[in-house]
């Protein structure tokens, strides 16, 4: 990776995650991730935001500073914006190299990076509407945004060139290259990123989606040029289509999202995946899109980013040992831990000697606060007659009906 000059002595620093490696320990990555690193050159150097502490990712950094000739012993502050270690782990590297420099951080912070860390450095708490004049016109004001996703974050704001370093904020998976503005990007290529930015908000965001509208609300009053956050692409011709999006994906977390329908499945021996073909007909026939995974073959990382654009959602799976099906019932939870709420939906599926598949999913439902409005489920016992896999359909396009109306209402 090479350094890119972003605008006026504000320059991105970048290592890229690769494929192999799960985000968070968890998330796959087909196309990797960047973590991107701000420096800031006035008369005094700032860092914004950092990388982790793999093997050779904080030398990368390190060989970038050199590049635009900062030695790394000129950095005189640190900023944190969040204190994840994808963020933050390469100060243990740093402070063996200088220990003349400043971290500044908000006070949840500070409290989160000595719990991580335990460094034995100089600290500066700052709150919203603080700032650090560096000299030769940068001035860096910080706007506390705390939950987004973590209790500790913040924003800083560069004042002369309008650049907002958001951190996680308007980020997404991806690899970016030292091409990694939107102003050099094809349509094509922008598209890529911002389905990456949904997968992304959906796994790591969706849950604090209150706050990235409490957030969005605050930065009205800066004038945002450019948006360069810690992962993803730099957005400085339009930076108000990244604020634009996740607008539209913190929105779907309030009602209706797209009129769309996730369609998850999941059968032992065919009997409930003979129902699937229905069931896509059904919402075809009403001209309603449908999104198909099959669980557990399907990543939950794909299930969150489809179900959370969605309005609609059909369970298909079978009943297995009086309960659901086990991939099934695991999928569900974690939609409820994600704050996958208020979706249209039906269930269907066949059951052998007993039911009780709706007994277990009517209990995540309410642990979760889930709110999904169910239309009456189609159960089978072994495998289903052409009449039930009529209903099936039926009941589809019902269901691609309410989904079409609570859309247009959404969007009204």
């Amino acid at each position: 990776m090479q350094a890119s000059l972003v605008t006026d002595n504000i320059y991105r620093l970048s290592a890229n995650i690769e494929s192999d490696v799960l985000f968070e320990g968890m998330w796959p990555l087909p196309h990797g991730c960047a973590m991107n690193s701000y420096v800031i050159k006035g008369r005094d150097v700032a860092i914004v935001d950092g990388v982790c502490d793999w093997d050779g990712v904080p030398e990368t950094l390190y060989a970038q500073m050199a590049e635009i000739g900062v030695d790394v012993k000129d950095i005189r502050y640190v900023i944190i914006n969040h204190t994840e270690p994808d963020h933050t782990g390469w100060i243990k590297s740093f402070q063996k190299i200088t220990n003349d420099f400043e971290v500044v951080i908000t006070q949840k912070g500070l409290e989160l990076a000595q719990a991580f860390y335990g460094l034995d450095v100089k600290y500066r708490t700052v709150r919203s509407g603080d700032s650090i004049d560096l000299g030769n016109g940068k001035k860096l004001v910080f706007e506390e945004t705390p939950n987004v996703h973590w209790p500790d974050t913040m924003v800083t704001y560069e004042a002369s060139t309008g650049t907002l370093l958001p951190c996680d904020a308007f980020g997404s998976y991806g690899s970016v290259g030292t091409a990694g503005c939107d102003d050099e990007m094809t349509e094509e290529q922008l598209q890529f990123y911002e389905e990456e930015a949904l997968r992304y908000f959906a796994n790591i965001v969706a849950r604090f989606h209150p706050s990235v509208v409490r957030a969005i609300d605050k930065l009205k009053n800066l004038d945002v040029k450019i948006i360069a956050p810690g992962h993803g692409l730099v957005w400085r011709r339009d930076p108000q289509r990244v604020v634009s999006l996740y607008q539209r994906f913190a929105s779907f977390g309030a009602g209706p999202a797209e009129p769309v329908v996730t369609v998850l499945w999941g059968s032992m021996y065919g009997n409930t995946e003979k129902a699937i073909a229905p069931l896509l007909e059904g919402l075809a026939s009403e001209g309603v899109k449908a999104i198909v995974h099959q669980v557990p073959q399907t990543h939950i990382s794909d299930i969150l980013a489809s179900a959370w654009r969605s309005t609609g959602v059909i369970l298909a799976m079978p009943t297995y040992e009086f309960k659901m099906f086990p991939p099934m019932a695991a999928v569900i939870d974690e939609l409820g831990r994600k704050m996958v709420t208020g979706k249209v939906a039906l269930r269907v599926g066949s059951f052998g000697w007993s039911g009780g598949a709706q007994r277990e999913l009517d209990e995540i439902m309410e642990h979760q606060k889930m709110k999904w409005q169910f239309l009456e489920p189609v159960e089978f016992k072994g495998a289903a007659s052409e009449e039930q896999l009529q209903l099936i359909r039926e009941r589809a396009a019902e269901l691609a009906r309410q989904v079409k109306a609570a859309a247009i209402v959404a969007a009204a």
